[in-house]
């Protein structure tokens, strides 16, 4: 299974009036650390569009561990769960000074301009192959 590693800083803008990363964020990252999966297969989301291809999110989970704050080093570990013919699901580790803050996962499935659902393209079924 591959698992793909992507590092962001905690900015003070995702921060809360406790000083801790707001919950939303985390969805954030998940996103930012999927674009980043794609991109280091050799795929952008951008060429995907370009094609008429759509990723949909059809459902979003993140369970929180511990706190992160601002300016605070994650590392976003990203691995493709499972696949079916026209969706799949990213599985999601957020960590953190060497400990477990979050993990998550976002279930996707490829649709065409018209939100009809098409077969993954064999391009993308090379990266996200469990």
């Amino acid at each position: 299974m591959k698992v793909h590693e992507t590092t962001i800083r905690a900015r003070y803008e995702e921060t809360d009036r406790m000083g801790v990363v707001y919950y939303s964020k985390y969805l954030v990252w998940f996103e930012v650390a999927r674009t980043e999966f794609f991109r280091a297969g050799g795929i952008s989301y951008a060429e995907l569009e370009n094609e008429g291809i759509r990723l949909m999110v059809v459902d979003a989970r993140c369970s929180y561990k511990a706190p992160v704050s601002y300016d605070d080093l994650i590392t976003v570990k990203t691995r493709i769960l499972s696949a079916k013919n026209t969706s799949f699901i990213f599985g999601y580790e957020i960590h953190s000074s060497g400990r477990l803050v979050s993990t998550g996962e976002t279930a996707h499935v490829f649709t065409n301009e018209q939100w009809k659902p098409i077969k993954i393209p064999e391009k993308v079924k090379r990266i996200i192959s469990v």
